[in-house]
């Protein structure tokens, strides 16, 4: 099959579907890549970086399309691009096929089967082509650069000799993909990060990477993440007016906010009012990752930089992906690879479009003249439902005493019945064998019955190479077997020989797992 990237037609977009480097994994699989020309230049890549990496570039859009079977774009479509595409062609590009209904028509009406990169399924396998995380996890990172590069101080705390220099202080509203990418910029910068989500589960997250989780005093039952696609659900009305009391109170300490509540398919719930704005510092920096739906402050401009009445500078921008074009065009041209080598299982250079399966199904909106969308939910849950860990009692003196008590009696009772059963083993087999043989077998009963305790009970944390090495050295053993092994009783010979099986597998083994274990620390 043949692949090509369309050039953005959306002003100031600077990503490319393909890039140099996906081009030669989509080689592998079988396919010939074309792309546009022009197309990669706002992100840096060159028509003649395209041809070194083995791909034909088309001068016009037109001439593209008429060429290829699978166009790849990173925008929605426009019309005119849909109308150019011809029956039976498969486009590969964001859609929201919700608030895209004509151009979703459009596409049944053409014949093409049009797959949305947003509406991949938040399912483990299909990670790798999740382009709303690889954007938003850029979006968050740029939300840091932009507020850095509006705030007039520093982010880090200093002692210098003129004197100390408070930490800025930074709250991030929703820890989803973006929100995580911000907390982790803004502790690295040294910031005082603070960050905020509805769902507790999170805070775990939240402060293994540095910042304070700011704790509700209110009780909701919130739904899995498995029922929402891995998003938050919208919270009660009693939960956000206590969220936003949260927020008024928080509001005048803060120097940097960062905003980043926002479900594909729905208007971005307003979390930061009027009034919290009035209420923070001059030259504090609100930046707003959500305002392409309307904003989650409710000063946001799309698409604008102002400053309120107070000093307050409020970021709207739409486009954070797109201004670092490079980095974005490269994680979102390994989603499509990743999608294409889902698409093409056989790597043989044949599309196999397979409906059942659920990533495929899921990211499918129009195919064969019909709307596929929405589609079914998944057969595996999006996000594992996570209970909240319960926390372990603390035991008085006395209750701890008595579990003592209790697993020593347990103990002394299995070891003595252990020994009566081992008691009267011995017994029944003297009563048939020679006064010889029993000599060798109660020190054989007596060397197992040290080595299970001793060895047995050894915790598997503890099996490090010097382990090993002594298990190895400790099997010179298998010199007694040798020794018995020309016995000319059967049994004694039996048993010897077992003995020296099990002292080789000790003795080799022991050399096998130190070598593999110390591989581990050594450089390829």
């Amino acid at each position: 099959m043949k692949i090509g990237a369309l050039k953005e037609s959306f002003e100031g977009e600077a990503r490319v579907a393909i890039t140099p480097a996906s081009t030669a994994h989509l080689q592998k699989l079988g396919h010939e890549v074309f792309v546009e020309s022009g197309a990669g230049e706002a992100a840096g890549f060159s028509d003649e970086d395209y041809r070194k990496a083995g791909a034909t570039v088309a001068e016009t859009a037109g001439a593209l399309i008429e060429a290829v079977d699978v166009v790849a774009k990173v925008r929605q479509p426009s019309e005119s691009e849909i109308g150019q595409m011809r029956e039976g062609q498969t486009l590969i590009s964001f859609f929201y096929p919700a608030q895209n209904a004509e151009l979703l028509e459009k596409a049944k009406q053409q014949g093409i089967t049009a797959i949305a990169m947003d509406m991949v399924p938040r399912i483990s396998r299909a990670q790798k082509m999740d382009a709303l995380s690889s954007m938003a996890n850029i979006a968050g990172y740029r939300s840091v650069i932009e507020a850095a590069n509006n705030f007039g101080r520093f982010f880090t705390g200093q002692v210098t000799a003129a004197g100390k220099v408070p930490p800025a202080k930074i709250l991030v509203v929703g820890a989803g993909v973006a929100g995580l990418a911000a907390i982790g910029t803004a502790t690295s910068l040294g910031a005082q990060v603070y960050a905020f989500d509805v769902r507790p589960e999170v805070a775990e997250q939240i402060e293994s990477m540095g910042a304070e989780f700011v704790y509700l005093d209110f009780e909701e039952q919130t739904k899995d993440g498995a029922e929402t696609g891995g998003y938050a659900a919208p919270s009660s009305p009693e939960f956000r007016e206590a969220q936003l009391k949260k927020f008024r109170e928080l509001a005048p300490d803060m120097d940097v906010v960062i905003t980043t509540a926002l479900i594909p398919g729905r208007d971005a719930p307003v979390l930061w009012t009027k009034d919290m704005v009035e209420a923070m510092k001059k030259g504090s920096v609100i930046v707003d990752l959500a305002a392409e739906k309307g904003g989650n402050c409710e000063l946001t401009v799309a698409d604008k930089r102002i400053v309120t009445d107070n000093g307050v500078v409020v970021i709207g921008y739409t486009d954070f992906a797109s201004r670092m074009g490079a980095q974005s065009s490269e994680l979102y041209g390994n989603n499509v690879r990743h999608f294409m080598a889902d698409l093409t299982p056989k790597k043989d250079g044949v599309i196999d479009h397979n409906m059942d399966d659920d990533v495929i199904r899921g990211a499918t909106v129009a195919h064969d003249h019909d709307i596929t969308y929405p589609p079914p939910k998944p057969k595996v849950a999006a996000i594992a439902a996570q209970k909240p860990k319960e926390k372990k009692k603390e035991l008085t003196p006395e209750e701890r005493r008595a579990q003592e008590i209790a697993a020593f009696k347990a103990e002394t009772k299995s070891q003595v019945t252990l020994l009566a059963a081992g008691a009267i083993v011995v017994l029944l087999v003297g009563l048939v064998a020679p006064a010889s043989f029993m000599s060798h077998f109660i020190v054989f009963v007596l060397a197992c019955f040290v080595g299970f305790r001793v060895i047995w009970n050894v915790a598997h944390s503890l099996h490090t190479p010097l382990m090993a090495i002594t298990n190895a050295i400790s099997s010179i053993i298998i010199l007694g077997a040798l020794m018995q092994i020309g016995s000319g009783s059967a049994w004694v010979l039996i048993l010897a020989a077992l003995a020296v099986l099990m002292a080789g597998v000790n003795i080799f083994g022991g050399f096998l797992v130190t070598r593999r274990m110390l591989a581990m620390f050594q450089k390829s």
